[in-house]
């Protein structure tokens, strides 16, 4: 996975979660991190890179780092 990369969606990720958060960090574990802020980050990642997710890959990222491993797969790094 990209270091920048995991860098800028934990960035987007606090900011939209208003939260310190960590690769680790889940729903689980942030309590403002409910389906609606779900939404929210996937769309803050999707405008920062300018992709879209399909729907399973929205639904199998549990957690920043996740995130961050998908965009890594999509941006080819």
């Amino acid at each position: 996975m990209n270091e920048q990369v995991l860098s800028r969606v934990r960035e987007i990720a606090s900011d939209v979660l208003q939260a310190d958060v960590t690769p680790e960090s889940s729903p689980e574990t942030i309590e403002s991190w409910d389906s609606v802020q779900h939404l929210n980050l996937v769309l803050a990642i999707e405008e920062e890179y300018g992709f879209q997710f399909l729907p399973e890959e929205m639904d199998q990222a549990k957690t920043v780092g996740c995130f961050a491993r998908l965009v890594s797969a999509k941006r080819g790094a």
